[in-house]
């Protein structure tokens, strides 16, 4: 019982990594269309690239990513890419300019 039980286990992670991997290389596709450059599908391409990464060692047999597999590395793309989805840190947009609550003339 316990070997069905493993044995169902690896054909479900060798199945998700290889459902993550082909999501990696859809997101990848929509990374390299012409003037598409989007944080959010960025930010989205090097989370699944990390999952895909993670899961690896477990799934006997499957091929390697076919990029740079290193953790670390994806997890601080990931962060990075993140910030510009949803404009924060050093990509977050400029203030507005602040102005004395009594100055009643427009800004110049």
């Amino acid at each position: 019982m316990n070997e069905d039980i493993e044995t169902a286990r690896a054909h479900q992670r060798t199945k998700v990594y290889d459902e993550l991997a082909d999501l990696a290389d859809r997101l990848q596709l929509l990374v390299r269309l012409p003037k598409s450059v989007d944080a959010h599908v960025g930010s989205a391409l090097h989370a699944v690239r990390f999952a895909v990464t993670m899961l690896w060692p477990t799934t006997p047999g499957s091929p390697p990513p076919g990029y740079r597999h290193d953790s670390e590395y994806l997890l601080t793309l990931a962060a990075q890419w993140r910030e510009a989805a949803l404009e924060t840190g050093e990509f977050a947009p400029e203030p507005p300019p602040l102005r004395l609550v009594g100055d009643t003339a427009p800004p110049a």
